[in-house]
């Protein structure tokens, strides 16, 4: 199936909450609380998603499509951390609906992020995964991502779930 990715509008925020949460439900099962991942409301992401995306920023968002139905949705914008990351950009999400995933839809929201980061000019694109999420950083380390030995925690409703930095040097040559 053809994916076509595209910039995100304010149409798109309910089916963007719709990835966004059914992806941590599916991802994150098993890997923190069950009552934080029940609890995640569609109506209330949307909310945030119009609010972050009518706000503006530097936050670069789009959407992945298939058959005119999005079923993926990528953000990245400046780095986070600060320091020495300073200057580079970090991912903050990539989700797919999960009777997507395998079907070349978070490759492409990949590859889109990726290339415009390039173009962008960042040096580095960074991300923080959780460290037992063994598929995700399958998937990051096949487009090019290496942990880099920095871990933190993440604290959800006061489970405290460890979380790996991963990061990928972007040039024109590697950005794909």
């Amino acid at each position: 199936m053809n994916v076509r990715v595209r910039d995100m509008t304010v149409d798109d925020c309910e089916a963007v909450a719709t990835v966004r949460v059914r992806g941590w439900q599916h991802a994150y099962a098993g890997l923190m609380p069950q009552s934080h991942l029940d609890a995640m409301s569609t109506e209330e992401d949307a909310a945030t998603r119009r609010q972050f995306l009518t706000k503006g920023g530097r936050l670069t968002n789009v959407v992945a499509e298939q058959e005119g139905e999005v079923v993926g949705w990528g953000c990245y914008g400046p780095c986070r951390d600060g320091g020495d990351s300073a200057g580079e950009c970090e991912l903050y999400a990539l989700y797919v609906l999960p009777e997507r995933l395998s079907g070349g839809v978070g490759r492409a929201l990949m590859e889109e992020m990726t290339g415009r980061a390039v173009a962008a000019g960042f040096p580095r694109m960074l991300l923080w995964v959780l460290k037992e999420n063994a598929r995700a950083r399958r998937f990051y380390e096949k487009a090019g991502f290496a942990p880099e030995g920095t871990e933190e925690p993440f604290d959800v409703d006061g489970v405290t779930v460890p979380e790996v930095r991963y990061a990928k040097r972007l040039d024109a040559a590697r950005a794909g």
